[in-house]
């Protein structure tokens, strides 16, 4: 099965996220993976934090592996929850906070993720967010 996604949609979905960025005024490492978690686009916006390169992709590859978004697993590994130290599992290849958006097709099935991050947990968020809305739109 070839990828779902398409680099026209994940330049679009950075095209979105980068727009939400300078709303939010906080430059934004920005990365897109496909229904495998392989990274189809990234971008590193000018002014942003070193190490959301790494972190942003790590955010889109959870958001695929749990099929949701990162900010609904923060609770989930908090210690005497059901996922706590999950993180420890995987070799440092997961983030469990938010900025993390699952993308899905119009049949709900997988298709991949977008991870954000540099800023707040919460604008990390937002400009996931904006991507996802810029795919499903």
């Amino acid at each position: 099965m070839g990828r779902q996604i398409t680099l026209d949609q994940a330049e679009a979905i950075l095209d979105a996220c980068k727009a939400e960025a300078v709303t939010v005024g906080q430059p934004m490492n920005i990365a897109v993976v496909d229904d495998g978690g392989n990274l189809v686009a990234f971008a590193a916006m000018d002014g942003t934090k070193l190490i959301g390169v790494d972190i942003s992709q790590k955010k889109a590859l959870t958001a695929v592996y749990f099929q949701t978004d990162t900010r609904d697993l923060a609770e989930l590994v908090q210690p005497g929850q059901p996922l706590f130290g999950i993180e420890s599992t995987t070799g440092g290849r997961l983030v469990v906070f938010g900025g993390g958006v699952l993308l899905t097709g119009p049949d709900g099935s997988l298709v991949g993720g977008v991870g954000v991050s540099a800023g707040t947990v919460e604008e990390d968020h937002q400009v996931a967010e904006a991507g996802r809305r810029a795919f499903a739109g």
